[in-house]
């Protein structure tokens, strides 16, 4: 099966947008998430036209928050990516008529109803700035003193 990945990646480099003082290049950002640049530039031009991220081109230029993290739920970002399907389950159609598979088919779609709703909630009550703090906590708890920018990183 294969995963669909961009809600944590994004996430991922909102935290580090925060913490950099120059804006950051595709190119970076694609080495900090182990892709390429044009993965990189299409997920952050979703970002760009929700107004949470601005890029500039150039010397210099780069990706650069746009808002204050405390601004965007998970949940919006999600939505913003298309809101990808968190399973890999579906409807049978072997016997479309069958009123058994009916009855199965409208047990799983519930199920799958009630669990994406569940999701979608505590997405909702979660912000990128509650991410920020709880970085915050596991830094102080890891024994380091300072979080090292990417573009301070051994490439």
């Amino acid at each position: 099966m294969r995963y669909d990945r961009r809600l944590p990646r994004v996430l991922h480099v909102l935290l580090h947008l925060q913490g950099m003082d120059s804006p950051a290049t595709s190119k970076l950002i694609g080495t900090m998430l182990n892709t390429d640049a044009a993965f990189v530039r299409r997920t952050m031009a979703g970002l760009r036209e929700r107004g949470w991220v601005t890029s500039s081109r150039g010397h210099g230029g780069g990706w650069s928050l746009a808002v204050d993290l405390a601004e965007i739920s998970l949940l919006d970002l999600y939505e913003a990516l298309g809101s990808p399907g968190l399973f890999a389950l579906g409807q049978s159609e072997d016997a479309p008529r069958c009123l058994m598979e009916q009855s199965a088919n409208a047990a799983v779609d519930q199920a799958l109803s009630s669990a994406e709703a569940s999701f979608r909630a505590s997405l909702a009550g979660v912000t990128v700035a509650d991410l920020a703090t709880d970085f915050e906590a596991r830094l102080k708890a890891s024994g380091r003193e300072a979080w090292v920018p990417p573009a301070e990183l051994e490439p």
